[in-house]
């Protein structure tokens, strides 16, 4: 009896503890950076699609495919397919660029370690954010960022 109750115990321990390792978050699908978000009417310059106070790329970046789970002791696993060039003279590359993801809740950010684009633009982040985010992450932006700061894609968030 008394070992019944000491794994009893045990089991009602260990399994809030598992639950906390459960999904925060998932992105399905990519939206690739336009550097201009739009024309200034007044003087006709165009105004960058600056998003969380990321910068974006220099030039536009699309994305075939991106699917992402976050979860809330922060393990990301990240799947990213075809995050080439759009514009310039190397249009259609992956121009041997190095990414991170990083996850923001409102104005908190976490950031994955940077790996580097393949040739055709495919990429995986596997690992753990920079910090564990919160429980519930409001108002979820997900952002490929580059080593220099600037942002190349976008998650669209999974409801």
């Amino acid at each position: 009896m008394r070992r019944m109750v000491l794994a009893l115990a045990l089991l009602l321990t260990v399994v809030p503890l598992a639950g906390a390792q459960g999904l925060l978050i998932k992105f399905e699908g990519g939206i690739g950076v336009n550097p201009v978000s739009r024309v200034d009417p007044a003087t006709g310059l165009g105004v960058r699609n600056v998003v969380r106070d990321v910068p974006p790329a220099g030039q536009p970046w699309v994305i075939d495919r991106l699917q992402a789970s976050i979860h809330v002791d922060g393990r990301i696993a990240l799947d990213g397919r075809g995050l080439l060039l759009a514009g310039g003279n190397g249009i259609g590359t992956s121009a041997g660029a190095s990414v991170r993801a990083v996850l923001f809740c409102e104005s908190a950010s976490f950031s994955s370690e940077l790996v580097t684009l393949d040739e055709a633009g495919d990429f995986r982040i596997e690992g753990f954010l920079s910090d564990v985010p919160p429980n519930t992450c409001a108002s979820p932006v997900l952002l490929i960022v580059s080593s220099g700061g600037s942002w190349f894609a976008a998650g669209i968030p999974k409801q």
